[in-house]
């Protein structure tokens, strides 16, 4: 039986037509379990909204109906058996290895997702949740604990003031082998967090398939039972590294024991060792820190059937041939800007440079994330809308994506962005004498800029106009001096109903007409 969160995002994952696979990646949720979701879901005949505008307990019983958790005709599993086994096992513990066991002797069984829920029933039920805990399963390769050291130590002695000052210690520990990685930091700001969780994927050379930070402000936003809401920076890290970020229960110290045990642990190891000399940089600190965090690696456990030996044999034989490469590349960590909504302009304000988005967008939302070379826009849900390149102009200045922009805007851009050689180069297509008169045209008012409208106006009325007319069009303006727009327009317009009424010569010249002037009368 899966929760809330899980059934809504299957829902709406799958709704939106995405692979089994992400989805199983996404919400560890095996590929019946999404069919039953799904199936349930047709079935009931609501639609997603409905589904969001009840109370998550109703969708959960709406999907998972309490007379079909415990199937009619098929007896409960011997759970008393089940649990005896579990803590014989003891650290190595795998209930779903137990539930292979019991899957083979009763085919038509309970699936796993009930057969846990079952199992915590029984233990709830028979010991009460003060007498018995459910042993963790530890997955080779599977999770990274992320947290800070407990009480910040005063490690760092400043040469000026002799004083000794705070600082902050990262550390991470892998689920199986518990391989330790540590650093220094000054403070625990989101940068460092990332920082430092960058730096022990490296170190480990590999990435596992949770990452697990405690509910901390610098990686979570909100995690209740219903939501989970991560940091934009650290759901960027997700998405490069291609990991799960999976936050612990909050407010539920057993969901955590390893984390927990991990920065005791170091606390004694780690900080004490390090109290016994002195520092005055952060780097002399850190470099203190990997020799004795190195050493603490190779220490073989006390525990001489440990199948582990130590943590660095541990990881090399089983962590990290189950976990993922690295990927190409280095992370770059974002400066993030959040917007309530976009501005009419739909330009988005950073370093005082403005970047478009989508016109679509305006009132919305959305996520300015700036790194050294690139611009990006996100929505409210971080996804991405579009790129920029990153402008270092000495002043103000708009980059703009002629695509974000309504279709108004940009012919009036259009129309704007013409030239004097834009000009010239569409009437290089009339032939010589149409260059000329678009040359005179352009000359003709103080300033080119005025004449770009009439420019316009001769050349758009060439369009579906046979070539040899406008060409002779031309050559009469050129010939007569009159440049212009509205003599262009009269004599091509006369040009076009003579062919029309097939009164044009032969040689396609204007038969003669008292009314028409030939270039005689300009000398």
């Amino acid at each position: 039986m899966h929760d809330y969160t899980t059934i809504i995002g299957v829902i709406e994952l799958r709704t939106a037509q995405k692979s089994y696979d992400t989805v199983q990646k996404r919400y560890r949720i095996g590929r019946s379990g999404i069919s039953l979701i799904m199936n349930r879901f047709k079935d009931s005949g609501l639609s997603l909204e409905d589904l969001k505008q009840m109370s998550p307990g109703k969708v959960v019983d709406l999907i998972y109906p309490h007379d079909n958790l415990r199937h009619k005709g098929i007896p409960l599993p011997d759970f008393e058996k089940i649990h005896a086994r579990m803590i014989q096992m003891g650290k190595h513990a795998g209930l779903s290895y137990l539930w292979i066991d019991y899957k083979k002797e009763n085919p038509d069984g309970y699936q796993l997702s009930q057969f846990y829920k079952l199992y915590g029933d029984y233990v709830k039920e028979t010991y009460g949740t003060d007498r018995a805990s459910m042993p963790v399963e530890r997955i080779p390769g599977e999770k990274m604990y992320i947290d800070w050291v407990g009480d910040q130590p005063e490690l760092l002695l400043d040469p000026s003031t002799g004083e000794l000052r705070k600082v902050h210690i990262f550390t991470t520990t892998l689920g199986f082998s518990s391989l330790i990685y540590a650093e220094v930091f000054p403070d625990e700001k989101l940068p460092q967090f990332i920082a430092g969780t960058v730096h022990a994927l490296s170190f480990y050379g590999a990435v596992p398939k949770y990452l697990v930070p405690d509910n901390l402000r610098t990686a979570v936003t909100k995690h209740t039972k219903d939501e989970l809401v991560l940091q934009s920076a650290f759901s960027d890290l997700e998405s490069f590294y291609d990991t799960i970020i999976l936050p612990p229960p909050p407010r539920k110290p057993k969901g955590k024991p390893t984390v927990e045990n991990h920065v005791r642990f170091l606390e004694i190891h780690l900080v004490e060792e390090l109290r016994k000399e002195t520092y005055t940089s952060l780097e002399a600190l850190n470099a203190a820190v990997k020799r004795i965090v190195a050493d603490i690696n190779k220490r073989p456990f006390q525990k001489k059937s440990d199948i582990r030996e130590s943590r660095g044999i541990g990881f090399e034989k089983y962590d990290k041939p189950r976990m993922n490469q690295l990927p190409g590349g280095n992370y770059t960590l974002c400066d993030y800007k959040y917007f309530l909504k976009v501005p009419d302009n739909y330009h988005l304000e950073y370093d005082a440079h403005y970047y478009s988005v989508l016109y679509t967008y305006l009132g919305k939302p959305a996520i300015l994330k700036a790194t050294m070379t690139e611009i990006r826009i996100c929505d409210e849900y971080n996804r991405l809308i579009c790129k920029h390149p990153r402008s270092y102009r000495d002043f103000p200045l708009y980059v703009t994506d002629s695509s974000h922009m309504p279709q108004e805007h940009r012919y009036y851009k259009e129309v704007n962005a013409h030239d004097g050689a834009y000009y010239r180069r569409w009437a290089s297509v009339y032939g010589d004498s149409m260059v000329t008169l678009i040359d005179r045209i352009l000359r003709s008012p103080k300033h080119e800029e005025q004449a770009y409208n009439s420019c316009a106006g001769v050349l758009h009325s060439c369009k579906d106009v046979p070539h040899n007319l406008i060409k002779e069009a031309a050559d009469k303006c050129v010939a007569a001096n009159a440049c212009k727009y509205s003599y262009f327009k009269k004599v091509l317009g006369m040009m076009k109903k003579e062919h029309a009424n097939g009164t044009a010569g032969a040689d396609g010249k204007l038969p003669s007409h008292p009314n028409i002037r030939g270039k005689e009368a300009y000398k």
